[in-house]
């Protein structure tokens, strides 16, 4: 049996990290701090440096208005993820080999992790409570993680017609991680609009939330 191969970031060694947790193949990180640097910093000038030679390879003015309006929009959609407690964000890209009716099609999914202040508690009894009640959720399941005791829930809903977004059904896949301290709770979501791929989608966010620690892993 081959040992896993992970590719770490740079965030590992960061000074007073909370968290550690590695993302499967197909997950691409959005370096969500880069992109909300405030406009007159060095990282906002980093950023138009980077988009600038986008912009250069696109002929005419409408189209680099629209790539700037895009980019917009996507700082807007983080900035409102990092309000209510987002600190990791990943795009998933993953080719649906399984769907005859999609085969060599591509698969899209949005990774967060979020922290919650909550009320002290017991790990355990934090881990029921999330999901305990949760309106529309279903496949509540409990397990007992490395990291501790978690809570596993499921949510299909429809975007809002006055959002302006596709009418599509979107499945939403929580784990709820209870941090050892019992005053925080680490909440990780997958959504994607391939709600005929639960199985597989679930699956990552349980391969996710097994290899989560509350304590620095590395040697």
């Amino acid at each position: 049996m081959s040992t896993p191969e992970f590719i770490l970031d740079e965030s590992v060694n960061e000074p007073g990290g909370d968290i550690w947790f590695a993302v499967p193949a197909g997950f691409t990180s959005i370096p969500i701090n880069a992109l909300l640097n405030p406009p007159d910093s060095a990282g906002a000038e980093e950023l138009r440096t980077a988009i600038g030679p986008l912009l250069d390879a696109i002929p005419d003015e409408v189209g680099r208005r629209r790539l700037l309006g895009q980019v917009a929009s996507g700082q807007q959609l983080l900035a409102a993820l990092v309000d209510v407690g987002t600190t990791h964000c990943s795009i998933g890209l993953h080719r649906d080999d399984v769907s005859e009716s999609n085969s060599g099609g591509h698969l899209f999914s949005l990774f967060t992790l979020s922290w919650r202040d909550i009320a002290t508690a017991a790990p355990a009894v934090t881990a029921a409570r999330a999901v305990t009640g949760a309106e529309g959720h279903g496949n509540v399941e409990y397990l007992e993680l490395p990291c501790g005791p978690a809570s596993f829930s499921e949510l299909v809903r429809t975007p809002n017609a006055e959002s302006g977004l596709p009418q599509d059904p979107v499945l939403q896949i929580f784990a709820h991680l209870p941090h050892p301290d019992g005053k925080r709770l680490v909440v990780l979501t997958l959504g994607t609009t391939a709600v005929s791929r639960r199985a597989e989608y679930r699956s990552l966010v349980h391969q996710i939330a097994e290899n989560v620690s509350f304590e620095n892993p590395l040697p």
